[in-house]
């Protein structure tokens, strides 16, 4: 093997190990969510898989060429077939009934380790191949090899994040993975001998793996019904109620009657407050535009108020133009790309693709009131829930801040908002929904300056609840995921 095929191999191998790292997280969070936990997980996982099959693949690289060689051709071919099956993978264990914090952690080990292990096996064959075939020149070998793995890694970083998966989505991507690693397998020789590589896998079985990897590409279900880098979304009609799913968790509801009545009880009860507490031209921000069926209620109820969404996937608005009818007129008819800070004439509704941290902090603009409501999977994002976020949001919004939380019933989620709250507003009002099977509830939050007039009614199931003090969130010890 030439110096120059063995460091574009180590390049190539290095790239798909991170794309599927990546891809690999993405993949989880229809079935367990987008969390700190889920990707320690895989990281650390991934990872893992790495470290064994750099070890296995020294002992390899030990044994005559010939036979190293034929082993490492099929890691490779393993290593196509084991990332093709993936999805395929995930949707098995998670029709076995794997759940919880312990079940993610099965799934992940069964699912991506034993491919992080296959796609490393190579690495300690490919570097000592890169040694000797420039005697006297170890050092620069070495060091060229371990910079292309290097290289490699921030390539496939990069492909995954910003091409592959907001492009192909997660099933091509990991379809795409194996192809590259089957690719490779014709440029592994065991010396100037070996011209067929008759060690390792034979031309079936890799054009067999080959059939199964384009199989996986072109045929294979995908995770999701739309997907881009930041969310995985479904759309289920039920009746006379569309629904919008987020990596499993239902983000939205619209009904679909003429009926004006807002389908999930959480957002009955903030739109009670928002309008029970503002008046007739209210500008309020809302973070996490989701479905927009607050900001459309509130812009159908009073022609003179005006509304910011903020909402980070621009997939998120397209989905729900598509498939909202009333979010979609409102926006259609009302909607402006308020980005640039500067409202249309005729626009009420300003739409803002962007985190809503960074538009809180950026923004100069003031507000009457503030919901927050933005989720990753089933929680909120941790730099949204902390002390610095709401003092920030105190400065722009002169009125009352509303908060969507999930959390089991006095959770640490709740605890840590509501510290944060209380000790920023004197008037703050706790209220929470039924339980769902999982042990979780809506837990709403209103925090103002002046009291808050009780509400006459609640949506079925939901009463005021005392959460207990804790500890408030903070930039630096903050909120870290349901476990």
């Amino acid at each position: 093997m030439r110096f120059s095929i063995t460091i574009a191999i180590t390049l190539v191998l290095s790239a798909v190990g991170l794309t599927y790292e990546i891809a690999a997280g993405r993949a989880l969070a229809p079935f367990f969510g987008t969390s700190l936990l889920t990707w320690t997980s895989v990281i650390a996982t991934v990872l893992g898989g790495f470290s064994l099959g750099s070890a296995l693949g020294g002992l390899l690289a030990e044994r005559p060429r010939r036979i190293a060689a034929g082993h490492v051709r099929s890691a490779l071919v393993a290593t196509a077939v084991l990332m093709a099956i993936t999805p395929t993978l995930l949707g098995l264990i998670n029709g076995w009934g794997v759940r919880g914090t312990a079940g993610m952690v099965i799934t992940v080990l069964i699912v991506f380790f034993p491919p992080s292990v296959c796609v490393t096996l190579p690495s300690p064959f490919l570097a000592k191949v890169a040694i000797e075939a420039r005697p006297g020149r170890e050092g620069s070998s070495l060091g060229i090899v371990l910079a292309a793995g290097s290289l490699g890694a921030i390539f496939g970083a990069i492909l995954a994040g910003f091409a592959a998966l907001p492009l192909i989505g997660a099933t091509a991507t990991f379809a795409a993975c194996g192809a590259a690693a089957l690719l490779c397998v014709p440029f592994v020789r065991g010396g100037a001998s070996d011209a067929t590589g008759t060690a390792g896998p034979n031309s079936t079985v890799t054009f067999a793996a080959g059939g199964l990897v384009a199989f996986g590409g072109l045929v294979g279900q995908p995770l999701c019904q739309y997907e881009s880098g930041l969310s995985c979304l479904h759309i289920v009609e039920r009746g006379a109620e569309v629904r919008l799913f987020s990596d499993g968790t239902t983000q939205a509801a619209e009904v679909t009657s003429p009926s004006d009545e807002l389908a999930l009880p959480y957002t009955q009860w903030l739109w009670s407050r928002l309008d029970a507490d503002l008046g007739p031209a209210p500008s309020v921000l809302f973070v996490g535009g989701g479905g927009y069926t607050l900001p459309t209620r509130l812009l159908a109820s009073r022609p003179e108020a005006r509304a910011i969404a903020v909402e980070i996937d621009p997939l998120v608005t397209r989905v729900v133009a598509q498939h909202l009818p009333r979010a979609a007129k409102m926006i259609s008819r009302t909607g402006y790309d308020a980005e640039g800070g500067v409202a249309e004439a005729a626009g009420r509704l300003g739409l803002v693709h962007a985190d809503g941290r960074v538009y809180i902090n950026e923004t100069g603009q003031r507000f009457d009131a503030a919901v927050m409501d933005a989720f990753s999977s089933g929680s909120v994002p941790a730099h949204l829930v902390t002390v610095e976020t709401y003092e920030r949001l105190r400065a722009i919004v002169d009125g009352p801040v509303y908060v969507n939380l999930i959390d089991r019933p006095d959770g640490p989620l709740a605890r840590g908002v509501h510290a944060i709250l209380t000790g920023l507003y004197p008037h703050v009002e706790a209220v929470e929904g039924p339980t769902s099977g999982n042990g979780r509830a809506n837990i709403l939050l209103a925090a103002s300056e002046r009291p808050l007039a009780p509400l006459a009614d609640l949506p079925d199931g939901y009463g005021p609840v005392a959460i207990s003090k804790a500890r408030a969130f903070t930039d630096d010890r903050g909120w870290v995921g349901h476990r």
